[in-house]
C-alpha cells in the first residue's frame, strides 16, 4: 500500500510559497491570482505525494515529465473541472515549473498543450439598460447611502470602463474629483481614464451621504459596517435586477466593460487609444471588440430578417 503523505510534509510546500512571494514582488501579479496559482502548486504537490509516496522536493519537480502533468490534471478534471478552469490551472503549473527549473539550474521543463477553448465575443448591454440596472439596484437598496453607493459603482463600470476590482480598490485620495481619474489596474500598472460628469456627480453624491466619509487613505466605497466593499455584494446586485428587468444571464458587472469598450469602439475610438484606456498589456486583449460589432449586427439579422 502506497503511503500519503500530508501537504505539511512536502519540502515543496514552502518552494511553493515562496514562488508565490515572486509572483507578488517580482511579477505584480494579483492577490486573486497569487490566491489561485498557490493552490493549484499545493495541489499538485499533493497529487505527487500520494503518487509517489515520497516527499516533494525542487529537484523531483524540476524533472517531471509530460506523465506526471497529464495524471495530475486527469484527476481534477474527473473533478468536474471545465476546459477553461483546466487551461488555468496548466498555465499557473508551467509558471511554477519554470521557477523551479529556473532555481534549481535543470532544464525548462516539458511542455504540454492545454484544452482547445472557443473564445466567446462579448455582448455589449446598451445603455439603456445599463442605465435601468443601477436605478434598479438602486431603489433595492436598503438605505439611501447604499443606493447611492451601488449606483456610483455601477456607472464607473460603464462609465469608465474599469474592473471591479479597481472600483473595489479606490481610495479618498481620488477626492475632490476631476475631469480624468488615475487607476492602478493589474500588476500595479496605472492609466488614466475619463472621468464623465454623469459619473462624477454619482461619486460625489456617494460620498456626500455615506457615514464612514472619505478620508485619503481610506477605501473609498464600503459595506454596510464600513468595511471594505466586497465585490460580491455588486455581482449580486447586478444578479437581481437583472432578473427583475428580464435581462440575460451575460449580463454581469463585467459587461459593464466589456459595454464601455464596445460603445466607444463603435462611436470610432482607435483600438491604441482602447488599449489604453482599458488597461490591456497587449493589443491581441482589445483586438476582441473588433468582432463585437459584427456579432452584435449578425443577431439583429437573425431576429429581423424575414428569412434569416
Amino acid at each position: 500500500m502506497v503511503a500519503t503523505l500530508s501537504l505539511d510534509d512536502h519540502p515543496a510546500r514552502t518552494l511553493a510559497v515562496e514562488w508565490a512571494d515572486h509572483l507578488r514582488r517580482d511579477r505584480r501579479r494579483s492577490e486573486h491570482t497569487i490566491r489561485a496559482y498557490l493552490a493549484t502548486a499545493h495541489r499538485l504537490i499533493a497529487f505527487l505525494g500520494r503518487h509517489r509516496g515520497t516527499a516533494i522536493d525542487g529537484p523531483l519537480l524540476s524533472k517531471l515529465d509530460r506523465g506526471d502533468v497529464r495524471g495530475y490534471l486527469a484527476e481534477r478534471r474527473g473533478e468536474g473541472l471545465t476546459n477553461a478552469s483546466t487551461a488555468r490551472e496548466l498555465s499557473a503549473i508551467r509558471t511554477f515549473l519554470d521557477y523551479v527549473a529556473e532555481r534549481e539550474g535543470a532544464a525548462r521543463p516539458v511542455k504540454i498543450k492545454g484544452p482547445r477553448i472557443k473564445k466567446g465575443v462579448p455582448r455589449p448591454v446598451s445603455p439603456d439598460d445599463i442605465g435601468a440596472i443601477a436605478e434598479d439596484a438602486a431603489e433595492s437598496a436598503s438605505e439611501p447611502w447604499i443606493a447611492a453607493r451601488d449606483e456610483a459603482v455601477l456607472l464607473l463600470l460603464y462609465g469608465a470602463g474599469l474592473r471591479i476590482g479597481e472600483a473595489m480598490a479606490l481610495t479618498g485620495d481620488i477626492l475632490p474629483l476631476g475631469d480624468t481619474l488615475v487607476v492602478t489596474g493589474k500588476r500595479a500598472k496605472t492609466r488614466v481614464v475619463p472621468m464623465l460628469r454623469p459619473v462624477r456627480e454619482a461619486i460625489e453624491r456617494y460620498v456626500a451621504l455615506s457615514p464612514y466619509g472619505a478620508a485619503r487613505g481610506e477605501i473609498l466605497f464600503r459595506g454596510a459596517r464600513g468595511g471594505p466593499l466586497a465585490p460580491e455584494l455588486i455581482r449580486r446586485a447586478v444578479q437581481a435586477a437583472r432578473v427583475r428587468l428580464g435581462l440575460g444571464e451575460r449580463t454581469t458587472p463585467h459587461a459593464l466593460r466589456h459595454s464601455f469598450a464596445t460603445h466607444l469602439l463603435g462611436r470610432g475610438a482607435d483600438l491604441r487609444s482602447l488599449q489604453e484606456l482599458l488597461g490591456h498589456a497587449s493589443l491581441s486583449s482589445t483586438q476582441v471588440y473588433t468582432g463585437v460589432d459584427a456579432a452584435h449586427l449578425m443577431d439583429v439579422y437573425r431576429n429581423a430578417h424575414p428569412r434569416a
